[in-house]
């Protein structure tokens, strides 16, 4: 994952600032300790690599043992044991948890929506719905769940909406200008009549917004084939079958990052 010393330790001053009163009141100096991490609910980990980072970075030589990687399906168990200093330990633990916690339920929502199409052909994508500063790792763990990343940023990939359109000249003068920045050029539409200028006009995707299934099934034999083809807009887990089945391409779904319930994680010293 995407990590610098400098987010760390960032992070660390919001939630440890200049000491941990507690542990310096009630923890000798010098205490060392082992502690495990545990899941506590069935889920796809993600993280571990980012939570021994954070220890690492109170104690260099803090030993971290993972008994189970990124990306694994798992019940609950124990996910890794570490040994090092106790203050230092206890000084990360609740930096390193919320990190852990945050991912590994981003990659179990999106496998459930992965799980939910499989067999469809259809792909569930990230979108740009992130926590700021956080747009990295939470795209790795949709990674991690199986999920495809779309765009980073607005520097890497060009997508027409309604407001660029309002503003633009229409989709024919939006698509013909955005073409010549050389990079593929995707448009929304939010009707039919719109997907029949959004071909003509060449563009290279059509993102399908709110639409209904019929009316996805209907963009789908429009397009047949020239372009690929995005839903997008309210789907949930429940309804993302349904879509997929329509034949369209991708399915992006904000809620991957945007409404993923961090997943019950902790860390227990040992005896």
């Amino acid at each position: 994952m995407e990590l610098t010393v400098a987010d760390i330790r960032d992070w660390l001053a919001e939630d440890v600032g200049a000491n941990d009163l507690t542990s310096e009141a009630v923890i000798p100096a010098g205490t060392r300790c082992r502690a495990s991490l545990l899941l506590k609910e069935r889920g796809v980990v993600c993280g571990l690599d980012v939570a021994g980072a954070v220890f690492r970075e109170l104690d260099p030589e803090v030993s971290i043992e993972a008994l189970r990687a990124d990306g694994d399906l798992l019940e609950p168990c124990e996910l890794a044991r570490i040994e090092g200093d106790a203050r230092a330990i206890f000084a990360g633990e609740r930096l390193a948890l919320n990190l852990l916690g945050r991912l590994s339920g981003i990659a179990t929502l999106t496998r459930r929506y992965v799980d939910a199409v499989r067999g469809t052909g259809a792909r569930v994508l990230d979108t740009r719905k992130t926590t700021p500063g956080l747009r990295a790792l939470e795209k790795e763990a949709v990674r991690r769940g199986g999920g495809t990343n779309h765009r980073f940023g607005l520097y890497d990939g060009i997508l027409i909406k309604d407001n660029h359109l309002r503003l633009g000249g229409g989709i024919r003068q939006a698509v013909a200008g955005a073409a010549a920045g050389g990079f593929p050029v995707e448009v929304e539409c939010e009707t039919l009549d719109q997907v029949r200028e959004a071909l003509e006009a060449g563009a290279d995707r059509i993102l399908l917004d709110n639409m209904t299934t019929s009316q996805l099934a209907d963009a789908v034999r429009l397009a047949a084939g020239r372009v690929e083809l995005e839903a997008s807009g309210g789907i949930t887990i429940d309804t993302v079958r349904a879509v997929a089945e329509t034949g369209v391409d991708f399915i992006s779904i904000g809620a991957l990052t945007h409404s993923a319930r961090a997943l019950d994680v902790s860390l227990e010293v040992l005896p």
